[in-house]
């Protein structure tokens, strides 16, 4: 076994980029390296990053001097290397290269690869075959070229990545149409990587011919080809890609012209020492350059090159980072691998996505993303540069990746509603294929300001946050009321005492509240409202209140809330994904049926309510008559529709669940209800008088237990991961609490969720968190913590989605 010269070794990253990115860091760590991030801020990668400088790379000045800062801090960090993987900062690993004398490309490499037109500029002097080309910066000068290159050509940015703008014409007035569409929306709010791009646009003529993705490693000067991807067709006028094969289905022949013609690029274009990700076009027997980017080619390249090469281009990046020889070569491919994203017909809002299992399942599948998630907008072309995922299946034949690609695509359901000229989606009217809603979507992003400030803020900065608190007062004197509406005085008070300033927002005062929250300069609110106009069937709109005004706040949201009021539609997901509940049946009038197979005893519900309002020890019935007269109650006297279960005699447990992402939710310790020794006549429930009154009654005779006792570790775990699917299913945010009954065989069952508990100093939840080790206030603080952490890592509103399909 080779020995790992890397272990141990500093390495400085230039940017994280985005979480996609995760599998590289993941790497890294495995590779035994100690890793320097620098970045405008913290992140996700902080798993991975042994330390941060902290600086904008978009700042090459501040972002150098920031390392020089960091060295004369940390003399005993030796900074051995440096690389980047996010095209945006090639440029600035070659002022870091230079300035701090580490191995790399100059800066007339970095030029070279990121500027579009010296790059065809450099390919033509040097006699190799070149693109012809005209720079645009104005009309003026889009007029000349039409008149000398002609059509079919390309519009596209001078500095850009991933094929975003670049568009293929036809004709003088598609290119005007064109040419007004990028101008207007290739700018920095769309994608920062535009700052260095100045309006500045490139008229090609359009290359026919097949497309490649030549993979490389450059080292001490010489170029290396590792793999080559033969792209499937373009989706055009937009490029957008869809796919690719490998090995690419040519000659010997071909291949070995596309590596002598990519190789001789990457000399004459001053790369040096990096990886190379090279796009060649075969127009006939001649290759061209489309582009080239010195640095390792996105999204399933690395796995995919890994996979049928068995060259490991991370690795390899960091040792030519490093300064270490790369001993490794590729080996001769013996599969095939067919790649294919998952891009929809139009722009809009995931409305489904249905049976992931032909992923999961299939053993041909070696490799796949999934991007997007239901209710996340997706922008293609013109109005955006996405796509939903995509997949590689491995196989020995051509043949056999083609039929498993298109059996994979005819089992998978993904669902849009689509953004129309008429619907609120978008708000445009398409004149013509390059009319854009991208405009909307920008300014949104800048109308969101208080959504994009919470994304800046870091765990060493939370106590500057104005904390705002979304709750009721309450003047009457019902006692149940008044507890049940202090908890948003105990968090102002207990928030207040750890330093922060905060303001309450009394949503039972709604057109005041709605006033002072526009004009407020919270920067964050602690959404603990139950009610609005005193009605706890408004509660989800104070979600989306906030959702309205752009406002970023904790817990989940309306939609959520919404639904989890709504017991009959939670009963119909958790048995659509198969969680065991109680048997049921509903009725909206005294003329529905309810199902006669149901066992008795039963227990009667409103439909539509929660803190248990509207149960009482009359709920449970036990033959007919009662359960009309019980009916009867809930449907003419409440006036709501009527849940009927078939009543569960056993312990109840309380599963309270902190978190958003699958694999960072938190379940606290169980609470666990006994109610053996009640007395007779009163069934073993919690009815609503019971839940928020102090008074003694025959309920104290209820056990709890935090957490329980004598339960086997298996019975802890089911009921654990049933409230886990719940949670998620339910698309429940930063904390919520499950309710699950146990039966006398140990069978567990959910009731319900509450997706905005309450969180009183006393309750439950902040209980079981002490019990965890958190006291009051850092249980708060970590629910706002989560909170930020989801605005920082998603678009906004991205919370309007169900994560569980």
């Amino acid at each position: 076994m080779k020995e790992n010269l890397l272990y141990g070794k500093t390495l400085l990253v230039v940017n994280t980029g985005s979480i996609k990115k995760k599998f590289i860091f993941q790497k890294l760590k495995r590779l035994g390296l100690k890793i320097v991030v620098l970045n405008k801020e913290k992140n996700w990668a902080q798993p991975y990053v042994d330390q941060w400088i902290l600086a904008d790379t978009y700042n090459h000045d501040e972002a150098v001097e920031k390392i020089k800062n960091f060295q004369a801090e940390n003399p005993e960090v030796k900074i051995e290397g440096a690389v980047t993987y996010w095209e945006d900062d090639v440029p600035l690993l070659s002022k870091i290269c230079k300035a701090f004398r580490l191995v790399g490309n100059g800066g007339e490499a970095a030029t070279n690869t990121r500027d579009k037109f010296r790059m065809q500029e450099v390919l033509r002097k040097c006699g190799l075959p070149f693109i012809k080309q005209k720079l645009l910066r104005s009309e003026k000068d889009l007029k000349k070229a039409v008149k000398e290159i002609g059509f079919p050509a390309v519009i596209k940015p001078v500095f850009g990545a991933e094929s975003q703008f670049v568009t293929k014409v036809d004709d003088p007035e598609e290119a005007k149409q064109a040419y007004q569409y990028v101008l207007k929306n290739c700018t920095p709010e769309f994608d920062p990587i535009f700052r260095y791009n100045e309006s500045l646009f490139i008229y090609q003529e359009y290359v026919e011919g097949q497309e490649f993705s030549v993979e490389c490693y450059v080292q001490h000067g010489i170029p290396h080809v590792v793999g080559i991807h033969e792209k499937t067709v373009m989706d055009l006028p937009f490029f957008l890609e869809t796919g690719d094969y490998l090995p690419p289905r040519v000659s010997n022949e071909k291949i070995q012209k596309l590596e002598k013609f990519a190789e001789s690029a990457l000399i004459v274009l001053g790369v040096r020492n990096s990886l190379a990700h090279v796009e060649v076009k075969m127009n006939g027997h001649e290759p061209r350059v489309i582009e080239v980017a010195s640095r390792l080619g996105g999204d399933y390249t690395y796995e995919n090159i890994l996979d049928i090469y068995a060259f490991d281009l991370i690795k390899s990046s960091c040792e030519i980072a490093l300064g270490i020889n790369i001993e490794d070569e590729p080996r001769e491919p013996k599969k095939y691998i067919l790649s294919r994203y998952f891009i929809p017909k139009n722009s809009g809002v995931i409305t489904k996505i249905r049976d992931l299992e032909a992923l999961h399942k299939n053993r041909k599948v070696s490799a796949f993303l999934l991007n997007k998630k239901v209710g996340d907008e997706v922008f293609i072309p013109p109005d955006g540069y996405e796509n939903i995922g995509w997949v590689c299946v491995k196989g020995e034949s051509y043949a056999e990746v083609d039929k498993a690609i298109d059996n994979i695509f005819d089992k998978i359901t993904i669902e849009l509603a689509p953004f129309k000229s008429y619907s609120s989606f978008g708000k445009t009217f398409r004149k013509n294929r390059y009319s854009s809603a991208l405009i909307t979507k920008k300014d949104s992003i800048i109308k969101a300001r208080k959504i994009e400030n919470i994304r800046k803020v870091s765990e060493r900065d939370l106590k500057k946050l104005h904390i705002g608190i979304a709750c009721n007062l309450y003047s009457g004197d019902d006692p149940i009321l008044n507890d049940l509406m202090s908890v948003g005085r105990n968090i102002e008070k207990t928030l207040g005492d750890r330093g922060y300033r905060v303001t309450f927002f009394d949503f039972n005062d709604l057109p005041k509240t709605f006033s002072e929250i526009r004009k407020s300069d919270v920067d964050i609110i602690f959404n603990v409202c139950e009610r609005i106009n005193n009605s706890s069937l408004l509660e989800p709109h104070s979600a989306a209140i906030l959702d309205a005004l752009q406002v970023p706040y904790t817990g989940s949201n309306p939609m959520t809330l919404a639904l989890c009021i709504d017991k009959i539609r939670v009963k119909k997901l958790l048995a659509f994904h198969d969680i065991p509940t109680p048997k049921w049946d509903y009725a909206y009038s005294m003329d529905d049926y309810i199902d006669e197979e149901l066992r008795y005893p039963l227990i009667v519900k409103p439909g539509n309510t929660d803190n248990s309002i509207g149960i009482t020890n009359d709920s449970v019935v036990t033959n007919k008559k009662e359960l009309k007269k019980q009916m009867e109650y809930v449907i003419r006297e409440m006036k709501r529709p009527v849940l009927v279960e078939e009543y569960i005699e056993g312990d109840e447990y309380d599963v309270t669940i902190m978190g958003n992402d699958e694999d960072e939710l938190q379940s606290l310790p169980l609470s666990r209800s006994i109610f053996k020794n009640m007395p007779p006549g009163f069934w073993h429930i919690y009815p609503y008088q019971v839940k928020w009154s102090s008074e003694e009654s025959v309920y104290d005779n209820i056990v709890v237990q935090r957490p329980p006792r004598n339960i086997s570790q298996k019975l802890a775990s089911l009921i654990t991961e049933m409230a886990l699917d719940t949670y998620r299913v339910l698309d429940c945010h930063d904390y919520g609490r499950v309710e699950i009954r146990v039966d006398a065989n140990n069978n567990p069952y959910v009731l319900e969720l509450n997706p905005n508990p309450s969180i009183n100093i006393e309750d439950l939840i902040p209980h079981v968190a002490e019990i965890a080790g958190m006291n009051y206030g850092e249980f708060l603080e970590a629910i706002i913590l989560m909170a930020i952490q989801r605005y920082k890592n998603n678009p906004p509103y991205y919370h309007l989605q169900s994560t569980m399909i």
